[in-house]
């Protein structure tokens, strides 16, 4: 493992995919077990995506956490999918954690509702009634995070929750995740925590293996601090830390 420090962000770099995903979620069932100690539930917010699938697996087998004393959310979903559809986010998280593990809670932003700005508004609610803890999250091929995406991310959003149009890169990820088969029947919109909700959290731990991230990851770590490039603002958390493997940290001068 190698680790490197960009402003306040610290990032691991790991041999292979398993390693990362292994070292992460050791380090947050460490966290979640820490924060156990100094109050009676943690609140945290889950990713969903097939670049979470190693640390999920990690975490949902971990035989050292009180899931019981854990309640969950997610950080953005699709506007107009219907019940049961795979691709719903919320339905990845029941398959890969929610449904795996003994949750005291899990808040689910509802894909079907009919009033989207309504749904936004209910789960703003719910998370300003329930602080997050910790926040665990990838970046986008666009340097996104959630559907905060390069035009749309706003480092000062007055929003909590907001509807999110999608924009080409990010719907075409969908595509080479394995998520949809072609682009037209990606949703164009969806419903996301905004940037200054996703950093309220006391910890942010992200998780980006695979090429397809290479070149965010350079502009994340390397670049500057923008909003053109959303996940940047990882680097100005307190208490933020990145997990690459050698194919996501290919392109970092090293």
């Amino acid at each position: 493992m190698k680790t490197i420090y960009t402003d306040k962000l610290r990032t691991d770099i790991f041999e292979n995919r398993d390693e990362m995903g292994k070292a992460a979620a050791r380090d947050i069932s460490e966290k979640i077990c820490e924060l156990l100690k100094e109050k009676e539930t943690v609140n945290i917010i889950f990713a969903a995506a097939p670049s979470q699938n190693d640390v999920l697996h990690y975490l949902a087998t971990d035989k050292n956490i009180d899931w019981s004393r854990v309640c969950a959310f997610h950080m953005d979903e699709y506007v107009g999918l219907p019940e049961g559809a795979p691709q719903a986010f919320g339905n990845f998280l029941k398959d890969h954690i929610f449904g795996l593990v003994p949750l005291r809670a899990v808040n689910y932003i509802d894909s079907t509702a009919t009033d989207a700005q309504a749904e936004c508004e209910r789960y703003a609610k719910i998370l300003a009634d329930n602080p997050t803890d910790i926040v665990i999250m990838g970046i986008g091929e666009n340097g996104h995070i959630a559907f905060n995406d390069p035009g749309v991310a706003k480092f000062d959003d007055p929003e909590a929750v907001k509807i999110a149009e999608l924009d080409l890169v990010c719907r075409n990820q969908q595509v080479h995740d394995g998520c949809f088969e072609r682009l037209e029947l990606v949703p164009e919109k969806a419903i996301t925590l905004t940037v200054p909700t996703l950093v309220s959290a006391k910890y942010l731990f992200c998780i980006v293996p695979a090429p397809t991230k290479a070149d965010a990851v350079k502009l994340t770590i390397e670049g500057e601090i923008t909003e053109m490039v959303p996940a940047t603002i990882l680097r100005t958390h307190d208490n933020a830390r990145m997990y690459l493997d050698d194919a996501s940290s290919a392109k970092l001068v090293k």
